[in-house]
């Protein structure tokens, strides 16, 4: 089991859902994003993802396009984004940590280092958001076989001839894109949501956890009482963008973690 296979386990023993947060790594530098991942956990998040600063990330909106930007600015890398993890580890061997990212700076440093390299800095999980299942072969199946989950985002466009084959590889949990778009953009409605929510469910035993569009405690308490849980990235990343005190996001992250966790 994954760290974040035993978190999903730990959370369905305390009937509790899952807050799962989104931080760019390096931005606006390496030492505040580092400062910020460290308070995350005290925080309540249970899962943090991580971004990969890319160039071209045609799934994120303005506020995480701008963050990547503003962390490749600063000169943020690949290797440098390990080692933050890296560093995050020696205090805290438990929270799970999921990269999020595009598919070009991997293939550039090549799949099997990579995997060796993530494995080792204390990755759990990917999100790739530009390998369809089709392309499995190329990361999916090596990640999984290093020990690693691979996290699919299915959508509302997703429809039930789709959904087996975004499925059949997926681990650690289907991250299910709420709205029809980029991220940080209209909020999502959670009536709207749980139909499709439950229409995942019955095609997989993996926990559900709903993104993109949530930006207050009270939308987080909604979509997580209609999945296993729900993501917030752009109004954290917004936060750190304004350049508010480390403490300050830390505590608008513990609102959001509240709503969730009382879902």
């Amino acid at each position: 089991m994954t760290r974040i296979d035993q978190k999903f386990a730990a959370l369905k023993t305390q009937g509790r859902k899952a807050f799962v947060s989104y931080i760019m790594a390096g931005d606006p530098d390496v030492e505040t994003s580092l400062a910020v991942m460290k308070g995350l956990p005290g925080a309540g998040v249970d899962i943090i993802e991580i971004g990969l600063p890319f160039t071209d990330p045609m799934a994120d909106g303005q506020t995480i396009q701008l963050a990547g930007q503003r962390a490749l600015e600063g000169g943020m890398t690949l290797n440098k984004t390990l080692a933050m993890v890296t560093e995050f580890r020696k205090g805290d061997d438990t929270t799970p940590i999921v990269l999020m990212g595009y598919y070009n700076p991997i293939y550039s440093r090549g799949v099997d280092l990579f995997l060796e390299q993530a494995k080792a800095a204390g990755i759990d999980g990917l999100i790739v958001v530009d390998l369809p299942p089709e392309e499995d072969e190329e990361l999916c199946i090596p990640a999984q076989k290093a020990g690693l989950n691979f996290i699919r985002l299915a959508t509302p466009t997703t429809d039930d001839k789709r959904l087996p084959k975004v499925l059949q590889n997926t681990s650690g949990f289907v991250y299910y894109v709420s709205i029809t778009g980029i991220t940080g953009a209209a909020a999502p409605k959670a009536a709207d949501v749980a139909p499709e929510v439950t229409r995942i469910k019955a095609q997989t035993d993996l926990p559900v956890i709903v993104g993109f569009g949530i930006t207050t405690p009270d939308a987080a308490q909604a979509i997580a009482g209609i999945a296993d849980g729900c993501v917030v990235g752009s109004a954290i990343v917004k936060d750190i963008a304004e350049g508010k005190p480390v403490a300050e996001v830390l505590a608008r992250v513990a609102a959001l973690a509240a709503g969730a966790h009382r879902g």
